[in-house]
């Protein structure tokens, strides 16, 4: 019985990826197709399989997991600082009244900038180096962290403080064994946008000036009309922050085993 129940869930997770795969793999098919009967511009959209020859080249040479290290090293940290910095002060507004008098406000009006529109500042204040790449990163990071955390916290049943309250619960055992759990949904939803937010911010960061990454490698082939390395540089950033999302949602398919949500 339990054999074939693991089947039947391993058909499923097959059938889904097979599904996933169809529509990327028609449209490689179609370019490569397209490429091959010169219907494009080999030096505008060279061939997946020329796009291949690249990346297989600059893996084999080591420039590719130089940058790609650099980069991701780039992401964490900025994630760390803004996710984590999200997550404490979502936790504090949520739980405070007061706290969200005095500081959402302020929070909700930064959220609303552009980070485009500060890029230039972060670089005029702290030059082109590590530090305004991280801080911008940071930033972007921090508001689907906090925003989400907040929400999370508010929609805690009310009921449930008032059992704490009877039992007599401190507050850090409220926020460990009651806060934090019921809000873990709108918690991960916010790891996961945070996490997508620090990797889009990255591209910014590195594209506005950066000599060591994946957006520096973009913007050097692109000086030089090396279309497949930045098709490449492109592909990577794709499969690092799809790969980062599919990590969360294990996490989340693991932790949220509770919940009885519609599957479709």
């Amino acid at each position: 019985m339990t054999t074939s129940i693991d089947q039947r869930t391993r058909n499923k997770k097959m059938r889904k990826l097979l599904l996933g795969c169809l529509l990327p793999g028609a449209a490689l098919m179609v370019w490569q197709l397209a490429g091959v009967l010169e219907l494009v511009s080999p030096t505008l959209f060279p061939t997946p399989l020329s796009i291949l020859s690249d990346l297989y080249g600059m893996l084999a040479s080591g420039e590719l997991l130089f940058h790609l290290r650099i980069s991701i090293l780039r992401a964490a940290l900025g994630f760390a600082i803004g996710g984590t910095s999200g997550l404490i002060l979502g936790l504090l507004v949520g739980l405070y009244s007061r706290a969200e008098e005095l500081m959402d406000p302020t929070v909700q009006m930064l959220r609303t900038v552009p980070l485009l529109a500060i890029t230039p500042l972060f670089i005029l204040w702290f030059g082109f180096g590590e530090l305004s790449k991280v801080l911008l990163i940071s930033m972007g990071a921090f508001f689907p962290m906090y925003v989400n955390t907040f929400l999370g916290v508010r929609s805690v049943d009310s009921k449930l403080f008032d059992v704490a309250k009877v039992l007599e619960f401190s507050r850090f055992k409220q926020i460990t064994t009651l806060v934090l759990p019921s809000a873990l949904p709108n918690v991960l939803l916010g790891l996961r946008l945070s996490l997508s937010t620090a990797w889009l911010c990255l591209v910014v960061a590195e594209l506005m000036g950066a000599d060591q990454g994946i957006g520096f490698l973009i913007q050097d082939a692109r000086s030089f009309m090396r279309t497949g390395v930045v098709f490449v540089g492109i592909f990577i950033f794709a499969s690092v922050g799809k790969l980062s999302d599919s990590i969360v949602r294990l996490l989340e398919s693991k932790l949220l085993k509770w919940r009885d949500s519609y599957k479709g």
